[in-house]
């Protein structure tokens, strides 16, 4: 499988995830103090929404590079 293949199947994938979940969340820690034996920290919770129009442009893509490939 040569590497157009294989960024087709990942545009393809990450296009359909995309339009099942709408996004994704990560948690980013933010401030962190130590104070003798204690720890402290702050953990914020953000969410990324992707459009709907990335989702389908990543899936026709992908699809194009995957069909329509280069004949030898």
């Amino acid at each position: 499988m040569d590497s157009r293949k294989i960024a087709a199947v990942l545009l393809i994938v990450a296009g359909a995830l995309a339009l099942a979940y709408g996004g994704f969340s990560y948690t980013k820690e933010t401030h962190e103090a130590s104070i003798g034996p204690m720890n402290l920290s702050i953990a914020e919770k953000r969410h990324v929404n992707v459009p709907v129009w990335a989702g389908v442009v990543a899936v026709i893509v992908g699809g194009v590079l995957l069909v329509g490939g280069r004949k030898r």
